[in-house]
């Protein structure tokens, strides 16, 4: 039998950094990644893989980052994993042993049981080479597309396949596209952009059927509206992949993840979880969380990789910090929206401004960009921030997500010091956090 000090089952988001991760912290050990993918695509990429990249072969993330250093890697399939004896079995008829294994497997598109949804060209968002290639070759023979869901996916999706030419349409069962993530405003705002593209979008209804002949023509809504399709694209979300560790005996959580805590052991103590396989617990209220990021694979990897051998990070829950682009609109958010908030049970306490993102407004890229910050008020605490603007909207809401975990106060947020340069942001006096922060103190006096 093989045996190793760190096995990694998994090989992308959370697999990657966990196995860096544990390298770092103990050099000594023997590292090894096992992964069932020949090639390992970039997940937040793939939208742009049928627009802006154009292959999948483009998107990927190479061996390099961890045969470079010293991490063994396995193409191979983990079958079972007996947690008793401390082993794992593989699809080629390998047994290894394990001193500490972290699970790191991922999570599957959610494709609902529509009638036709087992048509040919239809399609979801798998994270593999040869089907994306496939759903590239069905919209290089499309005219008409339809997207069944209107969350980031749904909405990139439709950005890259207008670039194409093609004919777009986005069915969204909720008021809006993009409303479990950001303020209705907003959303407007991400609508009329899309619209503006070209882009049909059809809210508050539901697909019903997907009807053609072996293969998509059309897409039947409750409405009763009738969408041509050549095309189909799930794009609705994803479920934990817990297969091998419910197999396994292990905890299987509210929100249908692996059990894990605070330091991402599992109920086994030598099996950590991480990624979109482990369950997740919000950072402002400690209840199960369904929020499953990429950027929250990485981190909760670094947590586990560091912890393997003693325990020297601590997961403080999930914040959400999210952010896309439609063309050259930008929208993002860190923590909790307005309405999150006040569901929750917070009194909350909001400021907003607007102000051009160069100075002066002339300058080369200048464009409006928005802050709304949302605190509590009986403490003044950042529990949530909206951008919307321009392409610096994603660091800006990374500084936001920095000053949540900090768990600043709008007094803090007020007075803090930036960097501003002409070329490359708003003017001191017109900086947009430090603004909307003064704004939610003047309704708080």
């Amino acid at each position: 039998m093989e045996k190793r000090d760190v096995l990694i089952i998994g090989g992308s988001a959370a697999g990657i950094p966990a196995a860096i991760t544990a390298r770092r912290h103990y050099p000594q050990a023997k590292v090894t990644v096992v992964r069932k993918e020949q090639k390992v695509l970039i997940p937040c990429g793939i939208p742009y893989i049928f627009g802006t990249v154009g292959s999948p072969d483009k998107n990927l993330i190479p061996d390099a980052v961890l045969t470079d250093r010293g991490i063994e890697l396995i193409i191979d399939e983990v079958t079972s994993i007996d947690p008793k004896a401390k082993t794992v079995k593989t699809a080629d008829g390998r047994t290894i042993g394990y001193e500490k294994l972290i699970l790191a497997t991922g999570s599957m598109p959610i494709v609902p049981p529509l009638p036709g949804h087992d048509l040919e060209n239809v399609f979801s968002i798998k994270k593999d080479v040869d089907y994306l290639n496939k759903l590239l070759k069905a919209l290089d023979q499309a005219k008409d597309v339809v997207i069944i869901g209107g969350g980031f996916i749904g909405i990139e999706m439709a950005d890259e396949c207008r670039k194409r030419g093609l004919h777009v349409s986005i069915v969204e069962l909720l008021p809006h596209c993009l409303f479990l993530v950001f303020d209705e405003d907003l959303c407007v705002q991400a609508e009329n952009k899309l619209r503006e593209l070209g882009i049909e979008v059809y809210t508050n209804d539901k697909a019903k059927a997907i009807e053609g002949n072996g293969k998509a023509e059309y897409v039947v809504l409750e409405s009763g509206k009738k969408l041509k399709a050549d095309v189909v694209i799930f794009g609705i979300g994803v479920a934990p992949n817990t297969k091998l560790a419910q197999e396994a005996g292990l905890k299987i959580g509210q929100m249908r993840g692996i059990e894990v805590d605070r330091f991402m052991r599992t109920s086994e103590k030598d099996i950590f979880a991480v990624g979109d396989c482990a369950e997740k617990y919000s950072f402002f209220t400690g209840q199960p969380s369904g929020l499953r990021l990429a950027s929250i694979a990485t981190a909760e990897a670094r947590i586990a990789g560091a912890n393997l051998f003693e325990l020297r990070r601590e997961n403080k829950g999930v914040v959400g910090v999210f952010s896309t682009i439609i063309r050259d609109f930008a929208l993002g958010l860190a923590g909790l929206r307005e309405k999150t908030a006040t569901d929750a049970g917070f009194e909350v306490v909001t400021g907003t401004a607007k102000a051009v993102n160069r100075h002066p407004g002339c300058m080369p890229g200048a464009t409006p960009l928005e802050v709304k910050l949302i605190f509590r008020r009986d403490n003044q605490e950042l529990i949530g921030g909206q951008v919307a603007g321009g392409a610096s909207v994603g660091e800006m809401v990374n500084i936001l997500a920095v000053m949540i975990q900090r768990r600043m106060r709008a007094e803090d947020i007020a007075t803090f010091q930036m960097g501003t340069h002409p070329a490359l942001t708003a003017s001191p006096i017109a900086y947009q956090i430090v603004n909307a922060a003064e704004a939610a103190l003047d309704k708080l006096r």
